[in-house]
C-alpha cells in the first residue's frame, strides 16, 4: 500500500492553534530595535497631523471655492451645461468624429445618388410599359368600357336601365370582345 510522506505540502487542515500563532508573527518588528520604532511612531504621527493639517486647509478653500462660484452665480446646473458644451466640442474637434462626419457624409451622398437612379429607372421603365402594345390594348379597352358606361347611363331616362345593369352589361360585352376568355372551344378540347 502507499506509505504517505509527511513534509511540506501536508494534506492535514490548518487547527485554530496553527492560524492563531501564524496571525501572531510579525516579521518587521523582530528585526526592529526600539529606538528604529519610536522613531517610526514619532514620523507617523507627525504624518497624521499633517494629514489633519491639510483636510482642514482643502476644506477652508471648498468653502472658498463654493462661496465664489456662489458670487459669481455659477450653479450645479449651469456648470453640467457648459461641461457637456465643452465635452461636445472636444469631441467635434476629435479625428474620429471628423472621419465618422466625413465617411456618413459621403455614404449620404451615394446613397442619394442611388435613390436619384433607382427613381429615373422606374420612371423610365413605367414609361416604356406605358408605350408597350400590351398596355395600349388595355388602356383602349377601358376607355370603351368607360365611353359605353357613359353613353348608357346618360340614356337612362330612355330605357338604358340602372348603373349596376349598364356596368353589367359593359362587363359583359367587354369579355365577349376579350380573346383570352376563349383559349379553347370545348369542342376542340383533346380527350
Amino acid at each position: 500500500m502507499e506509505t504517505r510522506q509527511q513534509g511540506f505540502l501536508d494534506s492535514q487542515p490548518l487547527r485554530e492553534a496553527d492560524e492563531d500563532l501564524v496571525s501572531e508573527v510579525n516579521l518587521s518588528i523582530s528585526i526592529m530595535t526600539e529606538e528604529e520604532r519610536e522613531e517610526i511612531q514619532q514620523e507617523l504621527a507627525k504624518l497624521e497631523e499633517e494629514i489633519s493639517t491639510l483636510r482642514q486647509v482643502l476644506s477652508s478653500k471648498e468653502k472658498q471655492h463654493a462661496d465664489l462660484k456662489q458670487k459669481l452665480g455659477i450653479t450645479p446646473l449651469s456648470e453640467l451645461k457648459n461641461n457637456i458644451s465643452r465635452g461636445w466640442q472636444d469631441m467635434q474637434s476629435s479625428t474620429a468624429y471628423k472621419k465618422t462626419s466625413e465617411t456618413l457624409t459621403t455614404a449620404g451622398q451615394k446613397t442619394s445618388a442611388a435613390f436619384s437612379t433607382l427613381g429615373s429607372t422606374i420612371t423610365r421603365k413605367f414609361g416604356d410599359m406605358r408605350n408597350s402594345p400590351s398596355f395600349k390594348s388595355f388602356e383602349e379597352k377601358v376607355e370603351s368600357t368607360v365611353t359605353t358606361i357613359k353613353t348608357k347611363v346618360g340614356t337612362s331616362g330612355t330605357g338604358g336601365g340602372s348603373f349596376e345593369e349598364v356596368l353589367s352589361s359593359a362587363a359583359n360585352a367587354s369579355s365577349q370582345e376579350t380573346p383570352t376568355n376563349n383559349l379553347m372551344d370545348t369542342t376542340e378540347r383533346p380527350c
